[in-house]
């Protein structure tokens, strides 16, 4: 997974305003779109994002074909292939490829921002066939360098079987991405507040204390999904927030691959 998606997500539902902007830390993210189509959310545009990283570290290569057709890829991924899922689909991922991303780091004494290109260019065709299936005549992506780059040299652990059980939560995608992502370079124990929690997780719950409430019971009902899948994640949950003990990523690592620090400043695109 994308590490700067990883450490301020998308959104979970759709956003009515042109831009949208989610804060960890020091860290922010600001996700803002193409007026024609919108700000990408929920977990279509997640399971894309996971499908484009594990695909190019798995191939080390910027150029990316979808499955043989629109039907079998989306299969790949989880998703239901009915009508509905489709045009959700289709819109979600013109959404992703068309949005801009750009990642800022403010410690009051240092300011420094990265944009994020995801893909250099996309050509996505859906011609339907006479047998009703839909082609999509080798569809291709071809990713950003820097972007490729970032994923290939300092990828986030994931295990596609995990996601695909995750697939109908967003907010279950995000805190296991998030989870195994700080698993791979935890080496103390660090607490995080339930306010630090909600500002990074809880997009569509509101600042205040019934708001807080919600996404506090939200989380922590997913948390409990996730942690059965990812039994090796040794976290402690309080009144305050959570606890994270050094743990093992759910899957190993890669040989060679350079898993960073904890990420005080942008140091990459996507760092």
């Amino acid at each position: 997974m994308a590490r700067a998606l990883v450490q301020a997500s998308m959104p979970h539902k759709t956003v009515k305003s042109p831009s949208f902007k989610r804060k960890n830390g020091n860290y922010s993210l600001v996700i803002t779109a193409n007026p024609d189509v919108g700000i990408p959310y929920g977990s279509i545009p997640r399971l894309i994002m996971i499908w484009i990283t594990t695909e190019a570290v798995r191939k080390k290569s910027r150029e990316l074909v979808l499955n043989h057709s629109l039907s079998s890829f989306m299969s790949e991924l989880g998703i239901p292939r009915t009508g509905a899922y489709i045009e959700r689909f289709k819109d979600q991922i013109k959404r992703l490829f068309s949005c801009s991303i750009s990642c800022t780091y403010d410690d009051g004494d240092t300011w420094q921002i990265e944009n994020v290109k995801t893909v250099k260019r996309a050509s996505l065709t859906w011609a339907p066939q006479k047998d009703g299936t839909s082609k999509t005549n080798e569809s291709v992506l071809l990713l950003d360098t820097d972007f490729f780059n970032e994923i290939i040299n300092s990828p986030v652990p994931i295990d596609m079987n995990v996601i695909k059980k995750l697939k109908n939560s967003s907010l279950a995608l995000d805190i296991y991405s998030w989870l195994t992502y700080r698993m791979s370079y935890l080496s103390k124990m660090t607490k995080i507040s339930w306010e630090s929690l909600h500002n990074q997780f809880g997009s569509n719950y509101a600042q205040d204390k019934s708001g807080r409430f919600a996404f506090k019971k939200k989380f922590s009902e997913q948390m409990v999904k996730v942690l059965a899948l990812y039994p090796d994640a040794n976290i402690q949950k309080n009144e305050n927030g959570l606890t994270l003990l050094p743990s093992k990523t759910h899957i190993k690592k890669l040989p060679g691959a350079t898993y960073a620090a904890s990420p005080k400043k942008i140091e990459s695109p996507v760092s």
